[in-house]
């Protein structure tokens, strides 16, 4: 990969830390929405939302997984709402200081890890994770995938980066100017050199779940990976 293409980085995020100051994730959360919704991380996932909505019931269950402040949900729920059907939105995330944002957009909130979702086996029409595989290595894919793949009823809608130099160094420089915390800005170009290829992406869901994700690239490198729950 080298020079066009930095290979897969470990990296350390700070707000990956288990004693990370709880004033710090909320204010840090800001900023990722705001990047969410300027560089398309918010876009891309709603656009294959509206493609799979045919698919939904007419009161699908959603299930943000690692969500944060429900930015990202709020904005797929919208989206459902748009076609006729009624969305009942939840986001699952491991900082319960993120609570009251959530709640704050008409979500729910559950604390718990994505690698044991709290949840039944088929119980959720639509589970999502936006922005939030990058944070696990290579080895720690496969029984995330799995966990997913358990509990979606319909499908499953991963959102996330292209690794990219220009992307990384294009978030570093723009995190000045939009006035993010230096947390926000090392975090975020650690997060974009921990991101995947579309054929990473796509090997990783195929040897975790069995499923052929349809993994697609949006502008702002960003990717979704989208799939039927194999066992349906």
């Amino acid at each position: 990969m080298g020079l066009v293409v930095p290979a897969r980085r470990r990296g350390h995020e700070v707000l990956d830390a288990a004693d990370v100051d709880p004033a710090l994730v909320v204010r840090s959360h800001r900023d990722i929405a705001r990047a969410n919704a300027l560089f398309g991380g918010t876009r891309c996932v709603v656009r294959r939302v509206r493609a799979l909505a045919p698919t939904l019931p007419a009161a699908p269950t959603v299930l943000d997984v690692g969500g944060g402040s429900g930015d990202v949900l709020a904005a797929v729920c919208a989206a459902l709402r748009a076609t006729g059907r009624a969305p009942v939105g939840t986001v699952l995330d491991s900082a319960p200081v993120l609570a009251p944002a959530v709640r704050a957009r008409g979500l729910a909130f559950v604390a718990g890890d994505a690698r044991r979702l709290p949840f039944a086996d088929r119980s959720v029409d639509l589970v999502l994770a936006a922005q939030l595989v990058h944070h696990f290595p290579d080895d720690a894919l496969a029984p995330l995938f799995r966990e997913f793949d358990r509990v979606a009823r319909v499908a499953v809608l991963i959102g996330d980066l292209e690794r990219s130099w220009l992307a990384a160094g294009g978030l570093w420089l723009s995190s000045f100017v939009l006035g993010f915390h230096p947390v926000s800005r090392h975090d975020g170009v650690t997060s974009v050199l921990r991101g995947f290829i579309p054929a990473e992406l796509t090997a990783q869901v195929r040897r975790a779940t069995g499923a052929v994700p349809e993994v697609r690239r949006h502008p702002g490198w960003r990717l979704t990976a989208t799939w039927t729950p194999h066992a349906v």
